[in-house]
């Protein structure tokens, strides 16, 4: 089933040219109404008239997370305060929060994008889906449930916390659908089991996952342990929040709602436009947003393009898995290392559970990377040749995949503490 076939199926002549009518308006919008963005383009000598059509992309400035924060709380902000009806946040660890605000357009179309997503997972009315992403300034609750809402199935804001009586509420409700991050999936699935229960006492039929980078090797796990289908769910809080893209039943890529949301490749050292089907840095366009609409921002995510219509009928172009976050790549005695690479490595292997972390120090003016890695309660033994033989095993292909070496420390079960929201992989000594 299609949401919206008008949009999802459209031929990519009639995509472009709402793309470029709508980037139109856009950059006349922001010119007029955020000073920041007025400025940048009368330093970079434009005005709204040289922006005729999408592909004028490219003379258009960057926005960064960086003008985001140095323009807190509201000088991104394009509609008067009396249009902002709700306001979300990002976390704020680092310097000031990201502050988005939203109109009553912005969000309907939000609740419209998490709509197509739901339907390309096979959701319907008929359904009854738990939101178990964090209620509150983080947009994956609310986002989330709204979509729900307006597809018409069942909402059960659960949010995250006391996982027990979520599983209750998850057999008793016959629950069919659930939207949380992987690592909550995982942590759900090991609680299941604690209790003495299995994914055949229960009803879930699909999960939409997103919020953090995962694997197709961490896929099949969850799979496999809570008996559901597993879909991509993409989305930043600073372009609209979940629902950016989603994955299909062909589950080739996740499409892109580019009616709403203009996606380019770009090289992240030299900022040129990369072609389609190139690894680069994912940007940008909100094409229709209101509250604080975004000219090319980077979102950090690396990924690639992937063009032509989907096998389930879509058109939108979709975008690949990420493959890491430019500024989450970690480097290691001159080597690009990104945590998903490690995770793919130990979800090959069946001894251990899914939680590991990383921590990376300089000693002696020497780079080091201990990967710690949680052993499986079948697996783990007393015995020092097993458990070397088994460190070993582990360190062999982390190098063959890494190109470095990495000191494995073997942790007992349940010693890597679990995260019912984002999770926390890595532990940069150098830079604390």
């Amino acid at each position: 089933m299609i949401w919206n076939p008008n949009k999802e199926c459209m031929s990519r002549d009639e995509m472009h040219s709402l793309q470029s009518k709508r980037l139109n308006k856009l950059v006349t919008y922001v010119y007029h109404n955020v000073p920041f963005y007025r400025n940048k383009m009368q330093e970079m000598d434009i005005t709204p008239e040289d922006i005729q059509s999408i592909d004028d992309i490219v003379k258009l400035p960057f926005t960064t997370k960086q003008d985001l924060r140095d323009n807190y709380p509201y000088g991104l902000q394009a509609a008067p305060p009396s249009e902002i009806v709700r306001v979300h946040a990002s976390s704020g660890t680092t310097g000031n929060p990201t502050i988005v605000g939203y109109t009553r357009k912005d969000l309907a179309v939000w609740s419209e994008v998490m709509a197509r997503a739901l339907t390309a997972y096979g959701i319907t009315r008929d359904d009854t889906f738990s939101v178990s992403y964090g209620y509150g300034l983080f947009t994956g609750g609310l986002g989330a449930h709204y979509g729900v809402e307006n597809l018409g199935a069942t909402v059960i804001p659960t949010s995250t916390g006391n996982t027990e009586k979520h599983i209750r509420l998850i057999r008793d409700l016959k629950i069919t659908g659930i939207a949380c991050t992987p690592s909550y999936a995982l942590y759900l699935a090991e609680t299941l089991e604690k209790m003495g229960l299995s994914k055949n006492d229960i009803s879930l039929k699909v999960g939409a996952f997103g919020a953090e980078p995962w694997t197709e090797s961490m896929r099949k796990e969850i799979e496999d342990r809570l008996g559901l289908k597993g879909f991509n769910l993409y989305g930043l809080s600073e372009i609209m929040g979940p629902g950016v893209s989603y994955e299909c039943s062909e589950q080739n890529g996740s499409h892109i709602c580019e009616d709403h949301f203009y996606p380019e490749i770009i090289n992240p050292e030299t900022l040129e436009q990369l072609p389609v089907g190139e690894h680069g840095e994912l940007v940008f366009t909100t094409l229709t947003k209101e509250g604080m609409p975004l000219l090319r921002y980077r979102t950090k995510d690396l990924c690639s393009l992937i063009p032509g219509t989907c096998a389930c009928g879509r058109t939108a172009i979709r975008m690949g898995r990420i493959v890491g976050r430019s500024d989450d790549m970690l480097i290691i005695r001159g080597i690009n290392v990104f945590p998903s690479q490690v995770e793919s490595v130990i979800l090959e292997m069946p001894e251990f559970e899914p939680q590991y972390m990383l921590i990376v120090d300089r000693i002696n003016n020497l780079d080091t990377l201990q990967v710690q890695v949680e052993v499986r309660k079948d697996f783990f033994s007393d015995d020092i040749g097993r458990m070397l033989a088994l460190k070993k095993r582990l360190s062999d292909k982390l190098k063959s995949v890494l190109s470095i070496s990495a000191e494995v420390k073997l942790m007992e079960p349940n010693s890597i503490e679990r995260s019912q929201g984002k999770s926390k992989h890595v532990i940069d000594k150098r830079i604390l």
